[in-house]
């Protein structure tokens, strides 16, 4: 019995910080543009992750395009600056947006 307690609790510790990053970017309003699983205004995060996958520099390429905001990497929809977030937020953002499978 200990040990399917232990198990499900581990389990669910996994989980905390995928859900700690979803609500990080609902507090940015990150889902008005973006989905985890498809395209709005913005491409989904599962997109982005497959686009970057086996991009060395991609965390340090999105966190520019975050801060700064960007345009024709996804089309002509322009991504505004979020120069309001904070740099430490928007690493966990993009740390998960890349986690995305």
């Amino acid at each position: 019995m200990k040990r399917v307690v232990l198990t499900l609790a581990l389990a669910g510790a996994a989980a905390l910080p995928a859900y700690a990053q979803e609500e990080l970017a609902k507090k940015h309003n990150c889902f008005a543009c973006h989905a985890v699983d498809k395209k709005l205004v913005g491409p989904s995060y599962k997109d982005v992750a497959a686009k970057y996958r086996n991009d060395p520099s991609a965390e340090a390429k999105l966190f520019d395009k975050v801060k700064k905001g960007g345009q024709g990497v996804w089309g002509q929809v322009p991504m505004p600056p979020n120069s309001a977030v904070p740099d430490a937020d928007i690493k966990s953002l993009v740390k998960w947006v890349l986690s995305q499978k």
